[in-house]
């Protein structure tokens, strides 16, 4: 079995480019790197076929030698149907998410957040506590460890109240606009 060198470079250059570009913020390109991944996925898994050879059929006068290997065919063909289904989906998330929130960014999950700055507060604690046993034995101690959590909380809350009233205030120039907000943004360009 023989594998062109020039297939193998393809598909890795764009099974790369595809995972680069669903490491994006962006729902569209999310999309656009799932299925290019999804193409270089098949390029990759036809470039393990080798040459072509004979078709796969066990007919008299077929030499056994000569004939291609059909499990990477099939395994690409799976894969074509793997990506068209998960493409729908993600289209489908993409305009929900569009027509929810006006863009096709992903944004924080502030739920996530949240459970990430318990550990690391919990964590900061122990070392609050270890810092202390150690200045009460005399052994050296130094300032609260918490103290940067604790900042760091109150900013994260300040962003907060001011997406809030961002968002109170775009809500309300959209009712006071009045009608589709489309017609607003455009105007006569739609």
């Amino acid at each position: 079995m023989t594998v062109s060198l020039a297939l193998v470079v393809c598909g890795g250059v764009v099974f790369a480019a595809g995972t680069a570009l669903l490491l994006a913020r962006s729902l569209s390109r999310i999309v656009i790197g799932m299925v290019t991944l999804g193409n270089g996925v098949n390029i990759l898994l036809l470039a393990t076929t080798g040459r072509a050879g004979d078709p796969p059929l066990l007919a008299p006068g077929t030499r056994v030698g000569r004939i291609t290997d059909p499990l990477p065919q099939a395994m690409a063909l799976t894969a074509i149907v793997i990506t068209l289904a998960l493409t729908a989906f993600l289209l489908s998330m993409a305009y929900r998410t569009w027509q929810l929130s006006g863009d096709d960014e992903v944004q924080d999950d502030l739920e996530d957040r949240r459970v990430a700055l318990r550990g690391e507060y919990h964590a900061l604690r122990r070392e609050r506590y270890t810092a202390a046993a150690r200045h009460r034995t005399g052994r050296g101690g130094g300032r609260d460890p918490l103290d940067r959590l604790r900042a760091e909380h109150q900013q994260s809350r300040e962003r907060q109240r001011r997406l809030r009233r961002v968002e109170r205030a775009r809500r309300a120039r959209a009712a006071d606009l009045g009608g589709d907000l489309w017609d607003n943004v455009l105007g006569e360009d739609r």
